[in-house]
């Protein structure tokens, strides 16, 4: 039976996302998802920032937390205080908490927009990398 982790977030619409995406390259063992505490449906630049690493999100949706899934998830990620705050994260799963700024919040001009989408792209990768080499040296 496969490892569970479960990225939460407030809306689903990009870090969560973009957490999943490269959490599903990194760890193609674990039963990946993400969920948001509302559905804010999936963000285009997301999948756009993401599809500029090689890694396509565009069939992805926005989902509301499961909670079967999140009591039997073995690691929870939240990635935003309103998801630390709200969710109820059973004690017997690994919680971690990455706060992350929302790039869906940024404001100027498009080139602006998207380069914050990458550098918010760029910390979950590195992160989710990490994650993936202490999982596996955890488990050996």
């Amino acid at each position: 039976m496969n490892k569970k982790l479960y990225f939460l977030c407030s809306g689903n619409s990009c870090r969560s996302q973009i957490a999943e995406g490269y959490a599903k390259k990194y760890l193609p063992d674990w039963d990946v998802r993400s969920a948001g505490v509302r559905v804010d449906g999936l963000n285009k630049r997301a999948v756009k920032t993401m599809a500029e690493d090689g890694v396509d999100i565009s069939q992805q949706k926005s989902k509301l937390i499961d909670n079967d899934f999140l009591n039997d998830a073995d690691i929870v990620i939240t990635l935003c205080g309103e998801a630390r705050d709200k969710c109820i994260i059973p004690q017997s799963s690994r919680w971690l908490h990455w706060p992350i700024n929302d790039p869906a919040q940024s404001t100027g001009s498009e080139t602006d927009i998207m380069n914050d989408f990458r550098d918010v792209r760029e910390d979950i990768k590195s992160r989710v990398i990490e994650l993936a080499k202490n999982i596996q040296s955890y488990s050996e």
